[in-house]
């Protein structure tokens, strides 16, 4: 009798454990399912794609170098070439139309392509426009369901683990005192001892759960599956001029200056540290002055004789 008792509450138990396993099995499953699905049916722009990446600054200007429009000096200065001053010719995508607009703000003053994505405004209102035209068009992604949000159920599954827990201690006490006879109860034993089994594992079996229906980032996957045709286009040479003119966010007026603010007020120091030693120097050279001339004026015999 008791073993039958045992075989019947360890196995309810058991379903009641991996009941909520199973379910969660089974919509993470759907949910990878339809993420791939929707993934799938993306066609992403390149430049929407670059610009994922935080890279559509880049492509903008590998292209217009491809193009001809700019040159880019070895300090990270860019150049208008004369097709570039052209009004007449423009890119007909919207990013690099709006990056050559900028440089020709600063025509005829070299600008780096850092400084135009970091300050300028009008670019930057471009920009944010494509993103919200270009965002528009993304699925939106179901989320993963985990019910590690869910401070209720969080709370419930405690609750139970800790219950689970002492079922498991009772009843694997109970198994281990009784002694079956005959096949009957030798089988309801062996039931009983494989729910115990079975309920050690349900820890694990979630967590195998979510790892085999993780689906990670497929969306990033596929933004980052392939760099902008305009950049990969480049050779090695220019690939690295356009990168330095990216990663130059001061060098915006002259040719070969580099405006660096700490270096103008460390200079700014030295200078004022100059200026108060000479002023120091000249009150000094005053005062030694004046003191003698005070002393001739006082006392003319005690002035040195000359044989």
């Amino acid at each position: 009798m008791r073993q039958l008792a045992l075989a019947i509450l360890v196995s309810a138990v058991t379903a009641t454990v991996y009941g909520p396993i199973a379910l969660l099995w089974w919509r993470r499953a759907r949910v990878r399912s339809r993420t791939l699905r929707l993934v799938a049916a993306v066609e992403l722009e390149p430049y929407h794609a670059a610009l994922l990446r935080n890279e559509a600054t880049e492509a903008a200007a590998a292209e217009l170098v491809l193009a001809g429009h700019l040159r880019i000096d070895d300090e990270g200065a860019a150049f208008l070439t004369g097709q570039g001053r052209d009004p007449a010719r423009a890119p007909a995508h919207p990013l690099p139309a709006a990056l050559l607009e900028a440089v020709r703000r600063h025509d005829p003053e070299p600008v780096s392509i850092g400084w135009i994505a970091w300050c300028d405004d009008d670019y930057h209102q471009r920009l944010d426009e494509y993103r919200s035209a270009r965002e528009a068009l993304l699925p939106r992604l179901p989320r993963m369901p985990d019910g590690r949000g869910n401070t209720f159920l969080t709370c419930f599954a405690c609750i139970g683990i800790a219950l689970v827990m002492l079922f498991w201690l009772l009843a694997a006490a109970l198994l281990l005192t009784g002694r079956p006879q005959g096949l009957r109860e030798w089988v309801l034993t062996v039931v009983a001892a494989l729910g115990l089994a079975a309920l050690l594992l349900a820890e694990k079996a979630g967590r195998v759960v979510r790892r085999r229906t993780e689906c990670g980032d497929p969306l990033g996957d596929l933004v980052r599956s392939e760099p902008h045709p305009a950049f990969a286009a480049l050779d090695e040479e220019r690939r690295m001029l356009v990168l330095g003119s990216i990663g130059d966010r001061h060098t915006w007026r002259g040719v070969d200056t580099v405006v660096h603010e700490e270096s103008d007020e460390a200079c700014g120091e030295d200078d004022d540290e100059d200026d108060e030693w000479l002023d120091d120097k000249v009150w000094w050279e005053d005062a030694y002055e004046y003191r003698a001339c005070d002393v001739d004026e006082a006392d003319p015999e005690k002035r040195p004789s000359s044989g």
